[in-house]
């Protein structure tokens, strides 16, 4: 979808890692700083979107009107929560820039939060695990083990991945350490990354805890408007809903990031090379590496020449996860869509500090759900 109006105006990102807050306080500070940064006042908010997965994070289960805790937001505001798995915070994204460009509203805020680090691991297992296909998949336990499923039909097809997935994991670490609200400001070397041991062990064959993203608190504002009144503008949305079945496809590529990125740079009449950096979804290591190949950066097994080739380090012809990713960012399931956004946007507006790229004019979001089940690509540009 091609968009011709719609900007964003402002954000606001609280740290992410282990919070004391309450949801609904990590949702009031992201608005409060959101609405400040955008100069608006929250009265003047026509509609909310608010992404959260929950599943069972958190005992309040019905989270929509929490964001109306704000004392500035309006009481009987319109507020629709949306849940795609990891993708739900894009999905709030692309709904609320979706009712800006149909004139629907004028400013729209978005919400993406999320708190889960108060759960025991195990249970945070279970609750990700939901977001797989229960009825065929259940006996993987976790998340982690899902997608050491995906990394070993990647190598039995393309040969084994660890150099790529160590180089990935060291690279994001480097790339959060600039990034003050990353969650882990730790810097990992590629033998760290590469090598079982007592501080990196293995989680799920093949993949070593250094392959996972963390498990996070966090929430992320951002109030959408006309773009004649923004920074940033969006340029367009694609959104594609693969098989939830993982037996029903190929899990040596992810034929849906493919779609979304193929459509997206289509609608805008854009290619690759016009992209000055991406933020993507690397919940996982292999993840990251198969989007390489997904949105066209290599061909399909050679993701690894990325990374050798230096093309996606910061000084790279196409920085990726410049914000550490949420492998070094962290990974608050409803926050983590929006912000991916926020982080773009932020480069584009030359507001992202010690991340500033010296070029941000153009960059793509890739944001996916389960398995690569929810996908969405959002495109977004720099208005001079």
């Amino acid at each position: 979808m091609r968009l011709t109006r719609t900007g964003i105006k402002g954000w606001g990102h609280t740290p992410f890692g282990k919070h004391e807050k309450s949801l609904e306080a990590l949702m009031v500070d992201a608005i409060d700083e959101a609405l400040k940064h955008a100069q608006v006042d929250g009265q003047d908010i026509d509609q909310v979107f608010l992404g959260h997965f929950n599943a069972g994070f958190c005992e309040q289960d019905f989270t929509a009107s929490l964001v109306l805790q704000h004392p500035s937001l309006a009481r009987f505001m319109p507020v629709t929560r949306l849940e795609n798995a990891c993708a739900t915070g894009s999905a709030a994204v692309h709904a609320a820039a979706k009712a800006i460009e149909s004139g629907e509203s004028t400013r729209v805020l978005v919400v993406g939060a999320e708190k889960m680090t108060h759960r025991p691991g195990a249970e945070v297992g279970r609750i990700l695990a939901r977001a797989s296909y229960v009825a065929e998949e259940s006996a993987y336990g976790s998340f982690a083990d899902v997608f050491a499923y995906i990394a070993r039909q990647y190598e039995e097809k393309f040969g084994d991945a660890s150099e790529a997935r160590a180089l990935i994991a060291a690279k994001n670490h480097a790339n959060g350490l600039k990034n003050p609200l990353a969650h882990l400001q730790k810097a990992l070397d590629v033998g760290f990354c590469r090598q079982v041991s007592e501080k990196n062990p293995r989680v799920s064959e093949p993949l070593l805890r250094s392959d996972c993203s963390p498990i996070s608190d966090g929430a992320v504002a951002m109030v959408l408007s006309d773009a004649s009144d923004c920074t940033v503008a969006i340029k367009a949305l694609a959104q594609a809903s693969d098989y939830l079945p993982m037996s029903r496809r190929d899990m040596s590529e992810l034929a849906g990031c493919r779609r979304v990125w193929q459509q997206g740079l289509g609608d805008a009449e854009w290619s690759l090379d016009d992209l000055d950096l991406v933020e993507t979804h690397d919940c996982f290591t292999i993840a990251e590496l198969m989007q390489y190949e997904a949105m066209g950066l290599t061909p399909t097994g050679q993701g690894l020449r990325a990374l050798q080739e230096g093309w996606v380090y910061p000084d790279g012809k196409l920085p990726v996860n410049v914000s550490g990713g949420l492998k070094a960012k962290g990974h608050p399931i409803g926050a983590t869509g929006v912000s991916m956004h926020v982080m773009a946007a932020r480069q584009l507006a030359g507001e992202a500090d010690d991340m500033q790229l010296s070029s941000a004019n153009r960059a793509g979001v890739f944001n996916m759900g389960g398995t690569a089940v929810a996908n969405y690509v959002s495109l977004l540009e720099r208005i001079e």
